[in-house]
């Protein structure tokens, strides 16, 4: 093992996982080198709020290099990784929207938390018109369409045309799929209520479709009857054990089964169902030799190693863990999981420096947690099963808890407890170029006015 104090560790990824191995590495004698295509840190759990206009992007993001100015140890990279040469144990870079990056950079210890990103099921072409809220840019772009299409149902006098522009469809019905659905209802049926003349947005529609036979199947049955009690009192249609299998820029359409197909009209359709693990795992998995799942997961070690190379820690989303016998097992892709992998990674580390080892990784449950709307929420804790109030408070306190940044967790509190009294949503602005991927289709006689 190298001199600890010249000691070079990589962390790949600024995410929980990221960013709790470099946190726990800031005063350890290494020198660390934090690698994001990002400047900041993103909040994922709460993307969805900046997506329905309850939260600015300030209040869940936070500059990376902020968190670790006084490190001297601690640097931080804005670059991309484009490949891994572990035989040189070197990584290569590529720069980030001009930024200029080294082509290369080398490690002692490397730590790769990757992510996912949302799965179209072999149907990349629905990603044009279904947009995610896994990343701040992505939520953004969701907020732009969600608030478009009321505006252009309010210009529509069609009233065919309106519904469909006034139809919200949401793919996927685990915790973000369950949470913009009933934050797109309470958008629609409080926040907007009386701000349009000619449409009415308590009259949107708001479909939550889910291929499987319930809501948060990660959740007992109990808290998903419940979760769907709560969705329907706020005006959201579950449509559950019913699979989409087409979406362009005006319809979604769903399987009904029986070779039966149903189209909804529709113009702002919200994916959330399904991931895939980040490229970085394939090109690990390539490099190494190692297994990839079908969801592009790459196998790692019980201590989170590479089989064959030590020196190499994969985390998070992008892994399957083995377990004593060797099986390979996929964790719930959750925060908490990335995180205490993160934080088990770096002692890992710090223990190697010391020359002892490490027991094998071990997944600690703390629970589930996930908000319907205002005042309703579900949660199971240990075995303690929560719903409504009692359950909203507890996911207001844990997402308050580990947010960063003191600063966001005083503004995020603000924010909501202004808008939990007055019903409102201060960040309702549109702020993409074009919010929808094709342009609205002209009548007739808007047509002519066109050509002239």
């Amino acid at each position: 093992m190298p001199d600890p104090g010249a000691h070079r560790v990589v962390i790949v990824g600024g995410g929980f996982g990221g960013l709790q191995s470099a946190l726990k590495l800031r005063r350890a004698p290494v020198q660390t080198t934090l690698i994001d295509r990002r400047n900041f840190h993103l909040f994922q759990p709460l993307t969805y709020q900046v997506a329905t206009g309850a939260l600015s992007p300030v209040e869940i993001a936070y500059p990376l290099r902020a968190i670790f100015k006084r490190d001297p140890n601690m640097r931080v990279l804005m670059a991309e990784v484009s490949d891994f040469d572990l035989e040189t144990r070197e990584l290569r870079l590529s720069s980030v929207d001009g930024v200029p990056a080294p082509t290369s950079i080398p490690y002692d210890t490397l730590i790769v938390a990757g992510g996912s990103r949302y799965s179209y099921f072999g149907h990349d072409e629905w990603g044009r018109f279904a947009t995610e809220v896994k990343s701040l840019e992505s939520a953004l772009t969701a907020r732009g369409r969600i608030l478009s299409a009321f505006e252009a149902a309010e210009m529509e006098a069609d009233p065919q045309r309106r519904a469909a522009w006034l139809t919200f469809v949401v793919v996927g019905a685990g915790p973000t799929g369950v949470e913009i659905a009933g934050q797109i209802a309470e958008l629609a049926r409080d926040t907007l209520s009386r701000d349009f003349k000619a449409a009415d947005p308590r009259r949107a529609r708001i479909l939550l479709v889910e291929a499987t036979d319930r809501v948060l199947a990660s959740f007992p049955p109990a808290l998903s009857a419940r979760a769907v009690r709560s969705l329907q009192r706020l005006g959201v249609e579950p449509v559950l054990g019913r699979a989409v299998v087409g979406v362009d820029a005006e319809t979604v359409t769903i399987d009904e089964g029986d070779g039966r197909t149903e189209h909804v009209p529709t113009r702002t359709v919200i994916w959330a169902a399904g991931v895939t693990a980040s490229p970085l795992a394939a090109r690990l998995a390539r490099r190494s030799g190692a297994e990839l799942d079908r969801a592009g997961r790459v196998s790692v070690e019980p201590d989170l190693t590479l089989r064959g190379q030590p020196q190499v820690f994969a985390l998070g989303d992008m892994v399957r863990v083995r377990d004593s016998d060797g099986v390979a097992q996929v964790l719930p892709g959750v925060a908490p999981v990335a995180m205490q992998q993160g934080r088990y990674v770096a002692s890992a580390v710090r223990a190697r420096l010391r020359a002892r080892t490490s027991a094998p990784f071990r997944y600690r449950d703390k629970g589930n947690l996930a908000t319907v709307g205002r005042a309703a929420a579900v949660a199971d804790i240990k075995g303690l099963k929560l719903s409504g109030l009692i359950a909203w408070l507890t996911w207001l306190l844990v997402h308050l808890w580990y947010l960063v940044g003191f600063q966001n967790r005083i503004l995020v509190f603000i924010r909501w407890s202004v808008s939990f009294v007055t019903h409102g949503r201060g960040a309702r602005l549109i702020t993409e170029a074009e919010s929808h991927p094709e342009p609205r289709p002209l009548d007739a006689s808007a047509a002519a006015r066109e050509t002239r």
